[in-house]
């Protein structure tokens, strides 16, 4: 079920479905969680969910040596009349109902935040204008938590933006009421230096629709966890990214989409384009449909375009299937390098080869960036690959 197209050298692509005739206690991808730190052992590099990670790179998010300097990053929210902000303290109700921590920097994180920032769309509301919320890095340590509630039948599209510098390890919690329909752009856009480690969490309600477009384009380290479940039957979940990963850049996106109600879907497609000289890019992508989740349809995605020697991808798809009463799961994974044949094809129109270059790459990436629906977040992100591309030349 894995596929993989003009494989380049150091990278891999890899993939696995596991079907088992009974629910067990405990798989592979639904390993215990815990809001306690002690619970996770401080990983050494060769367990499976850190062996691509470069533990010494992150700053000491993974061993409790890094320590909240000042804010480290600062929190801004605007929103349209009727939305609810609110900063409040660890003892708030709706704080970890979207999901447990389930590695040790998301356990860190959540017991070490003081404030947390959370947005509430009462239900009925749909927003005519976006929620945007800036995460400003100040350049020092912090570790945050974010919470965004739509009631039931809400309708709301928002948009987390992370720059500047700052060495952040946090959670974002999206929780759906029945029949909400929530979009969520999440920008990592962050200085050259910055070391972001993130979970995300959402619990989609009866018929709720998420949609979570993921960016990724900055930074020295990101290391990012969507991760969806269902609180009735009938959710849907569409799980979008795309990443952009320079010159010495580790980005990593590890995806858990928990079928655990009857009658969802859940569709993944993720982008990547790299280049230079020890660029990795590492994406994982795993789906769990348990045995109560009659009706299931489920797909993922993921393609790489390698532009340079010297880059690295790791692409890792898989499924696990306790039913066979399914509508259906697949998976797919391709890293490739850069058509010449297209680059030639539009020279020969006399086409300049560095603007073939960016044609090419934004036609990569035009699907989902359209998706959006935003404009001037669109074309801040092409604008961006643009100057990814240039910075190559």
């Amino acid at each position: 079920m894995a596929e993989a197209q003009n494989l380049p050298a150091g990278s891999t692509t890899a993939g696995s479905i596991a079907v088992a005739a009974e629910s067990t206690v405990a798989t592979r991808m639904s390993a215990p969680p815990s809001f306690d730190v002690a619970d996770f052992p401080v990983p050494h590099g060769r367990e499976e969910e850190w062996r691509f990670t470069p533990l010494e790179r992150l700053r000491g998010l993974h061993d409790g040596t890094a320590v909240a300097t000042g804010s480290g990053v600062e929190v801004e929210v605007s929103a349209p009349d009727g939305v609810h902000i609110e900063t409040v303290g660890r003892d708030d109700a709706r704080i970890g109902r979207a999901g447990t921590p389930v590695d040790r920097v998301a356990a860190q994180a959540y017991s070490s935040f003081e404030k947390a920032s959370v947005v509430s769309v009462p239900k009925e509301t749909v927003l005519s204008e976006p929620i945007r919320i800036a995460v400003r890095g100040t350049g020092g340590i912090a570790y945050g938590h974010q919470v965004i509630e739509l009631g039931a039948f809400a309708e709301a599209l928002v948009v987390i933006d992370h720059t500047g510098d700052a060495v952040l390890a946090a959670n974002v919690d999206y929780i759906l009421g029945d029949g909400a329909k929530l979009t969520v752009v999440s920008v990592q856009d962050w200085e050259p230096g910055a070391v972001h480690v993130a979970q995300h969490n959402a619990l989609v309600g009866r018929d709720a629709s998420l949609k979570s477009v993921v960016v990724t384009f900055g930074g020295d380290v990101v290391r990012l966890h969507p991760r969806v479940q269902y609180a009735g039957p009938g959710g849907e979940a569409e799980l979008l990214g795309l990443y952009f990963t320079d010159h010495g850049q580790h980005q990593e996106h590890r995806l858990f989409v928990d079928h655990n109600a009857p009658h969802c879907r859940s569709n993944v497609a993720y982008k990547g384009a790299l280049q230079g000289q020890d660029a990795h890019a590492v994406w994982i992508g795993d789906v769990l449909i348990r045995a109560a989740a009659e009706g299931t349809d489920s797909y993922e995605l993921n393609r790489n375009l390698v532009l340079t020697d010297g880059a690295r991808v790791d692409s890792v798809p898989n499924l696990e299937i306790e039913t066979g009463e399914i509508a259906g799961a697949g998976h797919a994974s391709a890293t490739g390098r850069f058509d010449d044949s297209q680059l030639f094809y539009l020279q020969s129109r006399g086409i300049p080869e560095g603007e073939a270059r960016r044609l090419v790459v934004r036609g990569f990436f035009a699907e989902l960036v359209q998706q959006i629906g935003l404009p001037d977040v669109e074309e801040r992100l092409l604008d961006k690959i643009d100057a990814e591309l240039q910075a190559a030349v």
